[in-house]
């Protein structure tokens, strides 16, 4: 908007009609006392002023508004009929004006200086806000750089107080901070502890990818310390730092766990040496049960028969058990061989079946559902059949209540699919993804029903080894499905 003001209404009235002609918004004053509350009040982009006004001049106004902040840069076009002398131009200028128009005015001059000082003026409105919105930014900025360093530096004090090793690095893989136990098997910040050749594939894998990487990495490494010069087993987990849903850094740590290691191997040592050391006198136990078993003078009817046969079960469950101690070190020792064979896989189902009917004085009928496998499958029969007899075991002994197990067969995505449901207690969802561990037992029915915890641990193994999946569904009293695939061919 431009303010003309003058002292004199047929000056201004021609003014403003001719500025309004050419789409200008117009404001006018008659003093420039009241120029001077009007300019505090509103926004002007040009001000229009002519020289000779009674009270305050033209100059006086000019000089007055150079004093305000916010009126300093308000541009001023002085218009004078009777000041056209060089000294009072000059004072123009001095009081602030920016030009200076002698009577009587020529109309396109005076529109192409009012078009120039109003462009000029929009231009200056502009570049104030983008100034004004880059200063903001450049604040904002600070700030965020500032909260940026004091969350790193939180981080690095946190990661020094870790008993463990703890690194970060960047999207490259190259390592930006480290803990002082860092030093204990590197003697550089830059460079990664030394690795045995036979685990170095885990780190490099780390180092290659890390760039597309957005899974945390979690693996057993060895690493040598300095001061001993031995490997020592240690947990590598690598986690990435998320910012927007794009990766910026990556945060490790190495967690020593060489004497869970030590431990472990002492426990499995002792659980080979005990199984092979009970599986003998078990066999003279057996052969013994059998002969009595055999004896003429024994009546079927007899309660010393019943006893027999309950030993005889006895047995058995302790051979099944034994057996299972042993499989549990062959795998620690990676001795648990798979041998594949072309192998009927609805004979070896069928047989399962039938070895759960004959083993377990149950009530509980097991039915068949889905498709046949018609074809050979290039598969270990022995250690298929193992998988089923512990997964249907399980379920009937997790489903005292119920009469029916289902096993479900199905060919999904060139993979065989076979699956044992139960009706029974069912499994918690939060302890579903311990379950193919070893050892472990869900404690709601651990003291309810035996067992050591190691059978599906073993099975895990065994499908592992046919490069297969497996997997669980439970509702806690709606039953469990476990399930497993292997390839085709």
């Amino acid at each position: 908007m431009i303010l003309i003001v003058d002292d004199k209404t047929e000056n201004i009235f021609s003014l403003r009609t001719l500025l309004e002609s050419k789409k200008f918004h117009v404001d006018t004053a008659l003093s420039g006392e009241e120029a001077l509350k009007k300019v505090l009040k509103n926004n002007y982009a040009l001000i229009i002023l002519d020289v000779q006004m009674p009270g305050m001049d033209g100059f006086e106004v000019a000089e007055t508004l150079s004093g305000y902040s916010k009126t300093k840069d308000i541009p001023v076009i002085f218009l004078s009929a009777i000041n056209t002398d060089k000294k009072f131009i000059t004072k123009g200028y001095e009081s602030g004006g920016i030009d200076y128009i002698t009577k009587p005015v020529d109309p396109d001059i005076l529109l192409l200086k009012v078009r120039t000082f109003y462009r000029l003026y929009e231009q200056t409105l502009s570049l104030n806000e983008a100034q004004q919105r880059l200063q903001s930014e450049i604040e904002t900025r600070k700030q965020a750089q500032e909260e940026l360093k004091n969350q790193v530096e939180h981080l690095h004090s946190i990661l020094e107080s870790l008993p463990q090793i703890a690194f970060t690095s960047d999207i490259h893989g190259e390592i930006t901070f480290v803990n002082q136990n860092w030093f204990r098997y590197s003697l550089s910040s830059s460079r990664f502890p030394e690795i045995p050749a036979e685990d170095k594939h885990i780190l490099e894998h780390f180092l290659c990818n890390c760039a597309t990487l957005t899974q945390p990495v979690e693996n057993e490494i060895r690493i040598k310390e300095i001061e001993t010069g031995t490997f020592r087993h240690h947990l590598l987990r690598i986690m990435p730092i998320v910012e927007e849903g794009i990766v910026r850094n990556w945060i490790g740590t190495f967690t020593d766990i060489e004497d869970q290691k030590q431990m472990e191997s002492k426990k499995d040592e002792f659980l080979s040496i005990a199984s092979h050391e009970l599986k003998t006198p078990l066999t003279g136990i057996k052969a013994y049960i059998q002969l009595l078993e055999r004896s003429s003078n024994i009546s079927s009817e007899s309660k010393t028969h019943t006893y027999i046969s309950r030993a005889k079960d006895e047995v058995l469950k302790l051979e099944s058990l034994i057996s299972d101690l042993l499989d549990i070190s062959k795998i620690e020792n990676g001795k648990l061989k798979i041998n594949k064979v072309e192998m009927d896989m609805e004979k070896t189902i069928n047989h399962a079946i039938e070895t759960i009917g004959y083993t377990h004085a149950s009530n509980i009928i097991i039915e068949r559902q889905g498709e046949l496998f018609e074809h050979p499958i290039f598969a270990d029969a022995l250690r298929i059949e193992q998988v089923l007899i512990n997964f249907l075991t399980n379920a009937i002994k997790y489903s005292p209540n119920t009469d029916k197990v289902l096993v479900k067969t199905a060919i999904k995505d060139n993979n065989a699919y076979i699956a044992v449901q139960d009706f029974g207690i069912g499994i918690p969802l939060e302890k579903q993804k311990y379950i193919f561990s070893k050892f472990y037992r869900v404690e709601e029915s651990s003291l309810k029903f035996q067992g050591l915890g190691i059978g599906l641990y073993i099975c895990a193994e065994i499908i592992n080894q046919h490069r297969g999946s497996f997997g669980i569904h439970s509702n806690i009293g709606e039953g469990t499905t476990i399930y497993f695939t292997i390839p085709l061919n």
